[in-house]
């Protein structure tokens, strides 16, 4: 990992919201956004305040779901990672069960003038440690579109690995998410 952002990555707080919803509409205007998000841009900033307070004040604190940030120079927030937990015999997003106890990360972004600087480094080793440590799962897990290739490349050498399930993405059926889990028991149990 790039050493710069060892001690840049952190939770947010309840009171950034602002910065929540800031960082979140610039992830939906990025190129990438229509196969890496399940929302758009549109529907985003027709949000309203108490959509954005609850969602930093849900990401903030507890052990089912928190949001990371890489904090560049001047506070600008240069990229975001969030963990969500998922129990055993619910149902993910895309409608697939949930077979153990787990963590999925989401709303990955990077802004583009931090990209290559080691910030999503950072932020993934942030969110496994949390998922491990606090949450306490033993099993890490993203999903990626198939064409999403620069985001893939990135899982892969974090060390994720496809697993084998997809899912079908909802507003087109003939593209897929695929899932991929992360494959290194040793740095998992490393971290507990």
């Amino acid at each position: 990992m790039n050493q710069p952002w060892r001690d840049a990555v952190r939770p947010i707080h309840a009171d950034e919201w602002p910065q929540v919803k800031e960082l979140r509409l610039l992830a939906l205007q990025d190129a990438a956004a229509p196969i890496a998000f399940l929302e758009t841009y549109e529907r985003a900033v027709a949000e309203p305040e108490s959509f954005w307070r609850q969602r930093a004040e849900g990401a903030a604190g507890g052990t089912r779901v928190r949001q990371f940030v890489a904090e560049g120079p001047g506070g600008v927030w240069g990229g975001t990672v969030t963990v969500l937990v998922e129990e055993a015999g619910g149902d993910d997003v895309f409608g697939v069960p949930v077979q153990q106890r787990q963590a999925h990360l989401v709303g990955v972004f990077v802004r583009s003038e931090f990209r290559g600087s080691g910030a999503i480094d950072a932020l993934f080793e942030a969110a496994v440690e949390w998922a491990v440590s606090v949450a306490q799962v033993a099993r890490v897990r993203l999903y990626v579109h198939e064409d999403n290739v620069r985001a893939e490349g990135f899982y892969r050498r974090f060390g994720f690995v496809r697993s084998g399930v997809t899912a079908p993405m909802k507003d087109d059926p003939a593209k897929r998410e695929v899932e991929m889990v992360l494959d290194r028991p040793a740095v998992l149990s490393g971290l507990s």
